[in-house]
Formats: C-alpha cells, structure tokens, sequence
C-alpha cells in the first residue's frame, strides 16, 4: 500500500520496502541551511523526503539524489516528477557515484546510524553496511564546494565519532542541534552542519518536543 505524506505545497509517496518519513528527516529538513538556487545533493536519498522538505524553504534548487536501492530511487525520481520539480536521481553507490567533485553547495544526509556488528538494530537501512560513517563524510568532502556546507541527523552517543569524521575530510562544524522529545527525556536525535574548509567554531542549540 503506498503512504502519502503533505509536505507544505509537496506531497510525498513512498511504496513498501522503501525508507519511510519519519521525525528525523523532517528535524533535519528543517535544520539545513537553503538558500534560493543552491545546489543541492542528498546522500542516501531514499525517498527524497529531504529534497521535498527542502524544496518548499527555498525556490529555484537544482536537486540531486542518490540511493543504492533502485526501489528507493525510482520512489524519489517519481515524487520530484509528481510535484513538478526538476532533479536528478542516480541509483547507485554514494560512494563512487559519478557527480562533481566540488560541485554542490549544500550536501545532507540522513544516514544509517549503527556500526557493523555494534549489537543495535533500527534495520537494514539503519545499519552501516553498505557506508559507514567515515565513507559518508568522505563523500561529502569530496563533492560540497569549499565554503559549502554537510547538513546530517544522527544519534547523540555517537557525537565524537561524526565530530571526527567530520573534521578528517575538512568539513569543520559549525552548527549543532540536540532534540528531546520533552525535558524528562535526553536528546534523542543530534542535528549537525559543517562547513568545508570552515573556520573553527561550533555554536549548540536545544530543542524540545516533536518535530513537525
């Protein structure tokens, strides 16, 4: 059965067996920097949930996505085309997906969140299988322009490991977010955004409650 979700002036679908729109996505599609005719490529685009969200902040983004699942990236190339946007999605491997080193102004990510073998499980698509998070960055790196900005959700407990994956591929961060669900609850989700060849600096924010 195919589920729909109303994104401002957008509407996303999404098959069974493809990644669906959770609060993560939606925190992070509201955290992402945009500014009107940036570039704009999101990594493991799944759906294209990010694409859309980012779509209706900000007019004229030349949109790119890429999945390894081809399911998932003819669901995103079917929901840009259904809303009248033009993009491009590849289906293949972010790592080695042939795109413009350099060529992107704005990289996001909601990526899988455990490591191979770390006894956790959100899922296939939540296990770090076929990219871990040090590839991710890497990728990041290699394709956002030098002052361009990597825009990612990920768990709070693994803080230092994005902070160091980060800052090894010359991505400095410059943003970050923690999200609780209420203030009797730790932060669940960790927003981050860095900069390429950035200054050093890193400015934190709070947020409580649901994500909407």
């Amino acid at each position: 059965m195919v589920k729909t979700e109303q994104l401002g002036p957008y509407t996303l679908s999404w098959r069974p067996g493809v990644f669906p729109l959770g609060g993560d996505a939606l925190a992070l599609g509201a955290f992402a920097a945009i500014k009107p005719g940036w570039r704009v490529c999101d990594l493991g685009t799944g759906s294209g949930a990010l694409l859309l969200l980012l779509a209706r902040r900000a007019d004229r983004l030349a949109l790119t996505g890429v999945d390894i699942d081809p399911l998932s990236a003819q669901t995103a190339r079917e929901n840009l085309e259904a809303n009248g946007l033009p993009g491009e999605i590849l289906t293949g491997d972010l790592r080695t997906a042939p795109l413009p080193p350099g060529g992107f102004d704005l990289i996001i990510s909601n990526p899988p969140y455990y490591p191979v073998d770390s006894g956790k499980s959100g899922g296939p698509a939540r296990s770090e299988e076929s990219c871990s998070l040090e590839e991710l960055c890497a990728a990041a790196g290699r394709l956002v322009k030098n002052g361009g900005r990597f825009a990612l959700c990920h768990r709070p407990e693994r803080l230092a490991d994005v902070l160091c994956a980060l800052r090894a591929h010359s991505l400095e961060p410059k943003r970050m977010k923690l999200v609780s669900h209420s203030p009797k609850h730790p932060p669940s989700l960790l927003l981050l955004e860095a900069v390429k060849q950035g200054r050093p600096g890193l400015r934190v924010e709070i947020s409580q409650g649901p994500v909407t």
